[in-house]
């Protein structure tokens, strides 16, 4: 019968340094040595990094922008889903600066935030932002669109100012979406 065999290839070990004589001779002074752990690279994205502050300065930038268009509106608290969308980008906005000034701390006393709990909290807290920021911004546009194209009064309305609002919403959740998936993938990769 003719039947194919697996190849064993033997895996190299590296040589051990107790006095039992194990695998490279040389006895050093007793004991395996610690092989220190390897830390993740941080890059750029993640917080600490001046990459991950520019995400947090976009963030802010634009739901501050979002927010401040669609509050100087005279007529948004008519309408439930431009109130949700300017609770949104205020949440949006305050969570976003405060995490760039912690970003801006970190990386001016040179410190590393890649402690679990601390990415834990990062990513949490941008899940729950960029959730309810797009969610603001998806209901928001289908107000606008309803508003613009199917009753057709713009004309009584702040169409221009309802559409930058939420353009801005959408654009702060774009943003915010790589803040939260960096932080994911660096809670996975533990």
């Amino acid at each position: 019968m003719n039947v194919s065999h697996a190849s064993v290839h033997p895996a190299e070990y590296p040589p051990t340094t107790d006095e039992g004589g194990g695998g490279g001779g040389g006895g050093g002074g007793g004991g395996n040595i610690e092989v220190p752990r390897v830390r993740m690279k941080d890059f750029q994205g993640m917080p600490g990094t001046q990459g991950g502050l520019a995400l947090r300065i976009c963030q802010f930038v634009f739901a501050a922008v979002g927010l401040c268009i669609m509050a100087t509106t005279s007529d948004f608290p008519s309408v439930t889903a431009f109130c949700y969308l300017v609770a949104a980008t205020g949440l949006q906005s305050l969570w976003s600066l405060s995490l760039a000034i912690i970003d801006i701390y970190a990386l001016l006393v040179m410190r590393s935030l890649q402690n679990y709990r601390v990415v834990t909290f990062f990513t949490i807290g941008d899940g729950i932002a960029s959730t309810l920021t797009f969610a603001a911004a998806c209901a928001s546009a289908g107000i606008t669109v309803l508003i613009d194209n199917d009753l057709d009064i713009c004309s009584q309305n702040h169409c221009v100012q309802f559409e930058t609002a939420t353009a801005m919403a959408f654009i702060s959740w774009f943003t915010t979406l790589p803040s939260f998936l960096f932080n994911l993938w660096s809670l996975a990769s533990r």
